[in-house]
């Protein structure tokens, strides 16, 4: 990877501020000004939405009729995973093609620095860029020059802004818009359709009716997200003429433990299907893997650009042209923590069949929201449940016990155990594997500037746990003023 050169980094941020440049990386379509060949992005990224929680993605439970038949229409990505399992490096990467510690973005509630960003560079490149609702983290959409702004930054919960852009707008510019929706973010919808005692619990969650009954609000808002999706494609169908490339993904997985917040599948994996008709076969599963940091790359070559050196994202144009079968074959992640609610640095890098986790401080508890904040909206209504078997249950108690202290390194055989719930680092058989993965992922540390930074206060094995802050009601399905995303 070669990176981008300080004085060309700085050129870049500036002209990102001031919405005007000559970039470096323009095609010819751009420079030709043939918009109406380019095509339209819209990306739909639900907030929380675990890869294992639709019908598409092999779990029949929840009701998603309309990813369902975003599937049958288009591509269904198997592999594709975030940059982090918290919801603003998650997104600032998307937006930067850069991973957190190279965009400054590293622990939850960070801005990020400045630079190259997705909407800058396609307004230069002839097009519309528009957020509507939670894209880039609470309202650090300004850092990234959209052309049109709207939406409550936690996320929407109808479509009644993109209505208005979508009628007033100029539909002879080509469009990128993300339209990101609240849901299934806590606070859950109160569940109405589904009946707790017949739903098939993760084995990493402990099985309390506190645990079945908040998971079916959960699946409650997976389906207001599939609705939501149903709205916003037949609006953009409506409203925006050419082709259109449509993209459904989310930030992380849901917040559960073991998943937001964990660099395990269930935090990282997510669900990513695309429709492009007439240049995609509908029906489709693609094994290639992705992540959400190629998005910038991609769209910039669909654009008819030339990608810039210097960013960690790679265009999939090939997968979508079908030019190619492949594009990465290992991913990285990495997680440096959510104030005080989450201080547990980690990182990890996916094979196809191998994952292995570097915790760089296995002397601190593992905790998040739902383990330390008193509202029961963030987890703590099942998580307390949760507490009182582990003091009967052993199995209960081993799940806890897994949750707060971690070693410092794990290694899963993701084919024979897909949950990693069985850590091989200290099997001898596996000894040369982790030594080999182990070196791979420092380097890439090395080679991303990350200086292993500990943001916040830790809780040390062995100390008392607190709360932090104070308990907050919250009408389900209405996200309170002092939501942490």
């Amino acid at each position: 990877m070669n990176p981008i050169p300080r004085r060309e980094f700085i050129k870049i941020s500036g002209a990102m501020g001031a919405g005007l440049a000559v970039w470096p990386w323009l095609g010819n379509a751009a420079e030709a000004g043939n918009k109406a060949a380019l095509p339209n992005f819209i990306v739909y990224i639900s907030d929380d939405h675990g890869g294992l929680f639709s019908e598409p993605y092999g779990n029949p439970e929840v009701h998603t009729p309309n990813l369902t038949q975003l599937a049958a229409e288009g591509v269904k990505f198997t592999q594709a995973f975030n940059a982090s399992p918290s919801c603003g490096p998650s997104r600032t990467a998307m937006l930067t093609a850069l991973w957190p510690a190279r965009n400054g973005a590293e622990p939850n509630h960070m801005p990020p620095r400045a630079g190259t960003t997705l909407p800058a560079v396609l307004k230069t490149l002839g097009y519309e860029t528009a957020v509507i609702g939670k894209v880039a983290h609470n309202d650090w959409g300004k850092f990234y020059n959209f052309g049109y702004m709207a939406g409550p930054n936690v996320g929407a919960t109808g479509t009644d802004e993109l209505v208005k852009f979508l009628t007033n707008r100029d539909a002879a510019k080509p469009l990128c818009l993300f339209f990101g929706p609240h849901f299934p973010h806590v606070p859950w919808l109160k569940n109405e359709k589904y009946d707790p005692a017949t739903l098939t619990l993760p084995p990493t969650l402990v099985d309390t009716p506190a645990m079945r009954e908040q998971l079916a609000n959960y699946y409650t808002s997976v389906s207001r997200t599939d609705e939501m999706l149903g709205e916003v494609r037949a609006l953009t169908q409506k409203h925006v003429p050419g082709e259109t490339l449509f993209i459904y993904t989310a930030d992380h997985g849901a917040q559960l433990p073991f998943a937001k917040w964990d660099l395990y599948d269930a935090g990282t994996r997510l669900p990513f299907i695309v429709t492009w008709p007439g240049h995609l076969k509908p029906g489709t599963v693609n094994e290639a893997a992705i992540c959400l940091p190629d998005l910038l790359p991609t769209f910039i070559e669909l654009a008819g650009g030339k990608v810039p050196d210097g960013l960690d994202g790679k265009s999939f144009a090939g997968l979508l042209r079908g030019t190619t079968t492949t594009h990465r074959d290992r991913t990285f992640a990495t997680c440096s923590g959510d104030g005080d609610y989450n201080v547990y640095p980690s990182r990890s890098l996916r094979t196809r069949n191998w994952k292995y986790i570097l915790n760089l401080h296995p002397e601190f508890q593992h905790h998040s929201w739902i383990s330390r904040s008193p509202r029961p909206v963030d987890g703590y209504a099942y998580w307390r449940t949760w507490l009182e078997a582990a003091q009967t249950d052993a199995k209960a108690a081993a799940v806890v016990k897994r949750c707060i202290e971690r070693p410092a390194e794990e290694l899963y055989d993701l084919q024979a155990d897909p949950y990693e719930m069985h850590n091989l680092a200290a099997e001898p058989q596996h000894a040369d594997r982790l030594t080999a993965l182990r070196t791979e992922l420092r380097a890439w540390m090395k080679t991303q500037g990350d200086q292993e930074k500990v943001f916040g206060n830790p809780l040390l094995l062995g100390a008392p746990v607190t709360m932090i802050g104070r308990a907050a009601k919250a009408k389900p399905g209405k996200a309170p003023a002092n939501a942490e995303e």
